[in-house]
């Protein structure tokens, strides 16, 4: 489709809701926005999606970064992942982790939910475990502010990374 704008607000959300996890209140915001005519990119359509995130009150960027499954988490390991998040973990050998490499990611979860209150977010594609392990650590030493910031820019970049695999 060369042009998103001639799409009506339930076939614009069924296709788009998802690109932010569980959160189609941001596909619904930006086309109510109005989507600018002529967008059919990734990065285009990207920035409309990413004004509607950032024009969504705190609680709902909030609930967003909620809605996001922990890596390699108990949903990874039951199968109850979206399909993209699968596909994001798996990319990064999430999916064939040793016993001893599981329990750290689960410490290092746990101990980040229980200082930041949310689950730790990355655009894992195209990253290694060792990547992610260190970013675990390091953003274990920020502030509550900082983090709520980095969740919401990790989440930015894992939409357009969904979207680069949906639009050219």
């Amino acid at each position: 489709m060369s042009d998103l704008s001639a799409l009506d607000r339930q076939a614009f959300v069924e296709r788009f809701g998802g690109v932010f996890e569980h959160s189609p209140w941001v596909a619904e915001a930006a086309y109510d926005a109005g989507i600018a005519a002529g967008t059919a990119t990734a990065d285009g359509l990207h920035g409309q999606l990413v004004a509607a995130l950032r024009a969504g009150t705190e609680e709902r960027q909030r609930a967003l970064i909620n809605a996001h499954p922990d890596l390699a988490g108990r949903l990874a390991r039951a199968g109850q992942l979206t399909a993209d998040s699968t596909k994001e973990q798996a990319s990064a050998g999430l999916d064939q982790l040793t016993d001893a490499e599981r329990s750290l990611f689960t410490e290092l979860n746990d101990a980040y939910k229980a200082k930041f209150a949310m689950p730790f977010i990355m655009a894992v594609k195209g990253r290694s475990k060792d990547e992610i392990l260190a970013a675990f650590r390091t953003r274990l030493t920020h502030d509550p502010a900082q983090e709520f910031a980095t969740a919401l820019a990790e989440i930015e970049r894992i939409a357009l990374l969904r979207l680069k695999d949906m639009l050219p």
